[in-house]
């Protein structure tokens, strides 16, 4: 911790929900933290209870315009961008440019400052897989001018951007292949599986699932997650490692599930499955596990009870205002 005072660690993406578990893990650590976001799907409510800490610092900006940090950065983690379809089909241009513009200044300013970059690449890069489980050796089966795209490419893109300094310039990179990931934090309207369905169970609506339910997920709690990225930023590998959970189960059982966890009495429905969404995910962790000694921890179970409990008291506020 004494040794950690001396750095500086910037994070992009920092009031979004991985963000902000990483702004507090290495506040922890006694780091001094930089947070940035755009606030485009951000919140500044899951950062604010760090805006008194002489350790940490808030900027507001977007990471597609030139980034400008002052004094030494020893640290960069890049974690903005839209996570969910339901924000990158929305805005588009935008995802591209946080994963190709936005990746290239903090890849610059790593260079700059000579730091050590960690990117969030995500499992979509392997789009709907024709392999399962997916390692890291697979290139992946995306359709680049459909919908999901947008967010696809980008991550790839960057994925490519940063080999690409890795490689001519000598910068210190991480690639994180981050694969679907709950817990508290995550917004009500995420639009992904997990939060809509502990949503709509709590608000005692039908659960939607999409197509028959059998596609699957693979799903890991924040703090296992949290724990890989760290592993990964101080480990000496530059290469993409997945992190994730093996753990692989259909959405239709994941429905049945929020709904026993809640003790709700709503219904399932279901709804057609939408364009290009990955009919299976499970990550070939192998890579983490030898690397990095790492995996996760936390039951699925627990984590949900963890994560129904944050929604609960978000439900409690709103009713009480």
């Amino acid at each position: 911790m004494q040794e950690n005072k001396r750095k500086r660690i910037l994070i992009t993406g920092a009031a979004g929900f991985l963000g902000s578990h990483l702004c507090d893990r290495f506040i922890d650590e006694g780091f001094h933290v930089i947070g940035m976001d755009n606030l485009v799907t951000g919140d500044l409510q899951n950062i604010e209870h760090l805006f008194h800490l002489p350790n940490f610092e808030f900027y507001h900006h977007d990471v597609s315009k030139f980034v400008h940090v002052p004094g030494e950065l020893h640290y960069i983690l890049h974690f903005a961008s839209p996570a969910s379809p339901i924000d990158y089909l929305k805005i588009p241009i935008q995802t591209l440019k946080v994963g190709s513009l936005g990746t290239h200044n903090l890849l610059g300013l790593a260079k700059s400052k000579k730091a050590r970059i960690l990117v969030a690449s995500t499992s979509e890069v392997y789009g709907d897989p024709l392999v399962s489980p997916q390692d890291e050796e697979y290139w992946g089966n995306v359709n680049p001018v459909g919908p999901r795209g947008v967010y696809d490419e980008a991550k790839r893109f960057q994925e490519a951007m940063t080999m690409a300094y890795h490689n001519f310039h000598g910068l210190e990179t991480r690639i994180a292949r981050i694969f679907n990931t709950f817990g508290p934090r995550m917004r009500l309207q995420d639009g992904r599986a997990l939060p809509t369905f502990i949503a709509q169970a709590l608000q005692g609506h039908d659960l939607t699932v999409y197509g028959d339910g059998t596609q699957t997920r693979s799903f890991i709690f924040v703090s296992d997650q949290v724990e890989g990225i760290c592993k990964l930023l101080f480990s000496d590998y530059h290469l993409p490692v997945n992190i994730g959970n093996p753990e692989e189960m259909n959405l239709l059982d994941a429905a049945k599930e929020i709904i026993q966890l809640t003790e709700s009495t709503s219904k399932i429905i279901f709804q057609p499955l939408p364009i290009d969404d990955p009919k299976q995910r499970r990550p070939d962790i192998r890579r983490a596990k030898e690397i990095l000694q790492w995996e996760p921890k936390v039951s699925r179970r627990d984590g949900l009870l963890e994560t129904i409990a944050y929604y609960k008291t978000l439900f409690n506020k709103t009713e009480n205002k």
